[in-house]
C-alpha cells in the first residue's frame, strides 16, 4: 500500500531528494514550499502524485490550513516530514535579538505548528509517522552556532516528549540528525555563506576561518543516498528514535558524549554535596 507523505521545504536539498524518492515508487507527496512555483517540476514530472502548497511555517494558520488540504485531499496522511529550516551563523555577541527570534520561529515553532496540526489526523487513523529533521548540531554545539543549535536542542527535547505522548495512539516519531551533504553543486554547503550571517565582529574571524577550515575536510554526504536511507526508516516496523544520517561526525559525537559523562562522573561527590543532607522533617 503505497503512503502519503507531508513534507516541509520540498524545493530543494534534502527535502526535494526525499519527496522525489517517495514519488519514484509510487508513494503521494503534499509538497510544501515558501513559493509554489519552485514545486512546478514535481507536478509536471508525477501530476496527481504530488500536491503543491505554498507554506510558511512560521505562519500557523497557513499550516493548519495546508495539513488540512493534505489530508483532505488524499484521504490520510502517513509521513510527516519537518525539514523545514536554516541556519543562523553568529558568535552570541553577535546574533541580534531579531536573528535569534527568527530562527526559532522557523526551525522550532514551525515543526510545532506541522506536528500539532497533523496529530488529530494521525490519531484518528492509529497510525503515522512523524520524521524531524535535526542535525548533528543539536547533539552537539560548535562555535558560531548557538542559535542554530539552540533551535535544532530544542526540536531534540520536543520530538523525545512527543514520542512517548503519542506511542499508545501508534504513531511513531524519528529524529534525523545529517552531517554535512552535497545538496548545492555537489558540495558541502559553506557554513559562514547562507544568507544567514550575523554582522561579523572582527575580534571573531581567526574563529570564523578555522571552523571554515573544518567545515572543509567533513565528507559530503549523497543526498540521494539519505533519501533511499529514509524510506528504510519510514517502512520499519521498529524505526528508531535518533539515527544519524552520514559518517562524518559519528567519530566527534562519541567523543562529545564520553567527554560528558566523564565530567558528571568527575564531579558526583559536588553533585552529592550539592543535594543536602535535610531529613524529611526539616523540608
Amino acid at each position: 500500500m503505497s503512503k502519503v507523505w507531508f513534507v516541509t521545504g520540498s524545493s530543494r536539498g534534502l527535502g526535494r531528494n526525499f519527496v522525489e524518492a517517495a514519488l519514484s515508487r509510487g508513494d503521494k507527496v503534499a509538497a510544501t514550499a515558501r513559493t509554489a512555483a519552485s514545486l512546478d517540476e514535481l507536478v509536471a514530472g508525477y501530476g496527481d502524485a504530488v500536491l503543491p502548497l505554498e507554506m510558511d511555517v512560521t505562519d500557523k494558520a497557513v499550516v493548519l490550513d495546508g495539513v488540512k488540504r493534505a489530508a483532505e485531499h488524499f484521504g490520510r496522511l502517513d509521513v510527516i516530514i519537518n525539514n523545514a529550516g536554516y541556519a543562523q551563523v553568529g558568535a552570541v555577541e553577535e546574533i541580534t535579538e531579531q536573528q535569534l527570534r527568527d530562527q526559532m520561529e522557523t526551525n522550532l515553532f514551525g515543526a510545532v505548528w506541522v506536528i500539532q496540526a497533523a496529530l488529530p489526523y494521525l490519531r484518528e487513523q492509529g497510525s503515522g509517522h512523524i520524521i524531524q529533521l535535526s542535525s548533528a548540531a543539536g547533539l552537539m554545539a560548535m562555535p558560531l552556532s548557538a542559535a542554530y543549535s539552540a533551535s535544532k536542542w530544542a526540536l531534540e527535547a520536543v520530538n523525545e516528549s512527543l514520542a512517548q505522548e503519542v506511542a499508545d495512539f501508534g504513531i511513531k516519531v524519528t529524529v534525523i540528525e545529517p552531517g554535512g551533504f552535497a545538496t548545492r553543486g555537489g558540495k558541502n554547503p559553506d557554513p559562514l555563506d547562507n544568507g544567514h550571517l550575523a554582522e561579523p565582529d572582527p575580534i571573531y574571524d581567526g574563529l570564523r576561518r578555522r571552523i571554515a577550515a573544518f567545515a572543509g575536510k567533513q565528507p559530503a554526504g549523497d543526498p540521494a543516498a539519505a533519501a533511499q536511507a529514509l524510506l528504510e526508516i519510514v517502512d520499519s516496523d521498529d524505526p528508531p528514535l535518533r539515527v544519524l544520517f552520514g559518517q562524518g561526525f559519528y567519530p566527534i559525537l562519541q567523543q562529545v558524549y564520553a567527554d560528558r559523562l566523564k565530567t558528571w562522573a568527575d564531579w558526583q561527590d559536588l553533585s552529592a554535596r550539592a543535594h543536602g543532607n535535610l531529613d524529611q522533617e526539616d523540608r
